[in-house]
């Protein structure tokens, strides 16, 4: 792990470790993943310009997440299966990101149980979730959240129905894999990962697995039915009174939806178009961003994500009113690629770049940070 310098190179480690639809499963987006790569491709655009003579003997990297201190302005956003990756998965993430002193978030898909995520990581705890039909099982799930001590709740609210993403198709991939005809090649390939797939327990969602019980599909179609495709902002309120403590929104692309977010109860707008692979017509969200800054205006945290490969990307989205950025696929290729020593590597290739970033513009803290460092003619706040 110590010979990768960069994202990328885990990403290249990943690559040669995963199957190709495993790591297609992570690395695609939606369509002709226009906006995946959008995502990234704007946040390059974006310059930066130093203010000089500054002391930054003394750089300060801390921020607020959801009400939580983070040691960086960048945190774990919820992603499922993490178990497919690397059979470590959930558990791995979190043991990193609580040695690195940031927020760990679970997704409702999680592989690993709340609880188990809950002792594994001491600090901010975030746990994601969806409006479902079964409010009883919302409920149930959010009692055992605030038990194992998580500390913020995550609604994501772009996904009324999946998005096309082809490359799982076209590779006959599954939640868990499946190894068959159609891909036992892929699997065959990587016999490391074959044999930690065969030798470690079922890959699927543990936190449903009795509230499942009794449906003839099981617990795959059961989630699937629970999705609630007339969800609105009246759901979204009732989600914030009944968890009662830090609650984001996550999806938010408007102004307009901001101010929306803000008078349900929300305590942080996530700006995000789901990594590319929801709607493929979606702008980049750094060029989403400062309208929404605009909007919420101070009274909320406005957490970022879409495309951060490097620090500076998070330096840049922190400039442009983000009050913190969520990585994704950054921190999946290390986990991938060698597990929790991947996901440690990931942060500390990232908590790097954002410490030489600040020093190189002249900016001290991060809380210092605004569009004055953003190069003319750049969308700035």
């Amino acid at each position: 792990m110590q010979q990768a310098i960069t994202i990328a190179d885990l990403r290249a480690i990943a690559r040669r470790r995963l199957p190709r639809m495993v790591f297609d499963y992570i690395d695609g987006g939606a369509d002709d993943e226009v906006a995946l790569g959008l995502n990234e491709a704007r946040l390059r655009e974006v310059k930066l310009v130093p203010d000089v003579l500054v002391d930054v003997s003394a750089v300060r990297t801390g921020v607020t997440v959801l009400g939580q201190p983070s040691a960086l302005p960048v945190f774990i956003s919820p992603t499922a299966a993490s178990r497919m990756f690397h059979t470590a998965g959930e558990l791995a993430v979190a043991r990193a990101a609580a040695a690195a002193g940031i927020p760990y978030s679970l997704s409702t898909l999680g592989s690993t149980t709340i609880e188990s995520v809950g002792a594994a990581h001491p600090g901010g705890r975030n746990f994601q979730v969806y409006v479902w039909k079964d409010r009883g099982v919302v409920r149930e799930t959010l009692a055992r959240a605030k038990a194992a001590g998580f500390t913020g709740l995550i609604l994501t609210v772009d996904v009324p129905v999946a998005g096309n993403r082809e490359r799982d198709p076209r590779n006959h991939f599954t939640i868990p894999p499946q190894v068959n005809w159609h891909t036992a090649t892929q699997t065959l390939a990587r016999p490391a990962w074959l044999w930690d797939l065969a030798t470690s327990a079922p890959i699927r969602p543990e936190n449903f697995i009795e509230a499942s019980k009794g449906h003839s599909g099981g617990v795959m179609e059961f989630l699937d039915r629970q999705f609630d495709r007339a969800v609105t902002w009246e759901d979204a309120a009732w989600m914030a009174r009944e968890w009662g403590g830090p609650f984001a929104i996550k999806g938010v692309a408007t102004a307009a939806d901001a101010r929306r977010c803000l008078d349900c109860g929300a305590t942080a707008v996530w700006v995000s178009n789901h990594g590319g692979r929801q709607l493929d017509a979606s702008p980049a969200t750094i060029d989403l961003l400062p309208a929404v800054a605009e909007a919420v205006a101070g009274r909320a945290e406005v957490i970022f994500d879409g495309g951060i490969r490097r620090g500076q990307d998070a330096v840049k989205a922190l400039a442009l009113g983000a009050t913190s950025c969520a990585i994704g696929r950054a921190y999946l290729w290390g986990l991938a690629a060698g597990g929790e020593a991947g996901v440690r590597r990931a942060l500390a290739i990232l908590e790097a770049d954002i410490r030489r970033t600040l020093a190189l513009i002249g900016c001290p803290d991060v809380a210092g940070l605004s569009g004055r460092f953003i190069a003319q003619g750049q969308p700035r706040r």
